[in-house]
Formats: C-alpha cells, sequence, structure tokens
C-alpha cells in the first residue's frame, strides 16, 4: 500500500479520536485541528513502523499530545470554547458536567477525557502525556474532587 492510501486509512480511522483528544486539552477547534494535522505530517516524516492499529493510535495520540503541549506553551491564557458542541450532552446534567469539565487546568482534562471517554488506563495515559502513572492518577483524583465541588 502506498503512503496516500495509508495515510487515508490513518484519517479516516483515527481523525475524531485524535481531535477529540486535542480539542480536550486545548480547549479552541482550531487549534485541536492544527494539532491534529500535525501528527498526521509527523507520521508522513518518521513513517514509523508500527505493529498494529493500536499502537499506531498510540502513537498518533502522543504525537497529537505533545503538540498540544507546545501549543500551550506558546499562549499564556487557555480559553476553554466549543468543546460543548463535540460532546453534545443527553441532558441538562451532561452539559452541566461538561461545562465543569472545562473549568479544569488543561493537564487534567487531558487525563479526564483520555480515561473516561477513551478508556485509557493511568499507564497509557502517562505514556501518551509522558507523565508518569502516579502523576496522571493525580490529576485524576484532583479533577474529580474539582468536579465534584463544581456540581455540589
Amino acid at each position: 500500500m502506498d503512503h496516500s492510501n495509508r495515510l487515508e486509512e490513518l484519517v479516516n480511522k483515527h481523525e475524531n479520536t485524535l481531535y477529540r483528544a486535542a480539542l480536550a486539552i486545548l480547549g479552541d477547534a482550531q487549534e485541536a485541528e492544527d494539532a491534529v494535522q500535525d501528527a498526521y505530517l509527523r507520521y508522513l516524516e518518521k513513517r514509523p513502523e508500527l505493529r498494529d492499529g493500536e499502537h499506531e493510535k498510540a502513537w498518533l495520540l502522543k504525537v497529537t499530545a505533545n503538540r498540544c503541549k507546545s501549543i500551550l506553551r506558546m499562549r499564556r491564557r487557555h480559553p476553554a470554547v466549543e468543546l460543548l458542541d463535540v460532546y453534545p450532552a443527553p441532558d441538562e446534567g451532561g452539559r452541566e458536567l461538561m461545562e465543569a469539565i472545562l473549568t479544569l487546568p488543561a493537564n487534567q482534562r487531558s487525563a479526564v477525557h483520555l480515561h473516561y471517554y477513551e478508556g485509557y488506563t493511568s499507564e497509557e495515559i502517562g505514556a501518551i502525556l509522558g507523565q508518569r502513572p502516579g502523576t496522571v492518577r493525580s490529576h485524576l483524583s484532583r479533577a474529580r474532587e474539582a468536579l465534584r465541588r463544581y456540581l455540589e
């Protein structure tokens, strides 16, 4: 399979997951799109030899998360808009939860997204975000506490 067909297959398979993860980290739709595009460009440049689809997904998520970190470092403030349009809530309580998630710092938002929406363990999230699993568990614990306080 040539590289253009392979890239098209990867985009079709992982674009939604990568975009939602980037949006959860960045809170900005345009920057999230840029981060995902950068991840695919990196794939074309590196052409990594990956064993299977799960390794591809993890590799692309890691590259996307690293790009998001770079974007966060480049800007001073962290606007959190448009995320509610991507995660439509089934009821008012679900919408309130999403609004609460938007108030979290980026590192907690990304841990919450990868754990609760993508189903990754703290060890897997640590590998994706370049953090120790204990740090990820700490982010998740702090996020749960902050969400509990926000929703009370």
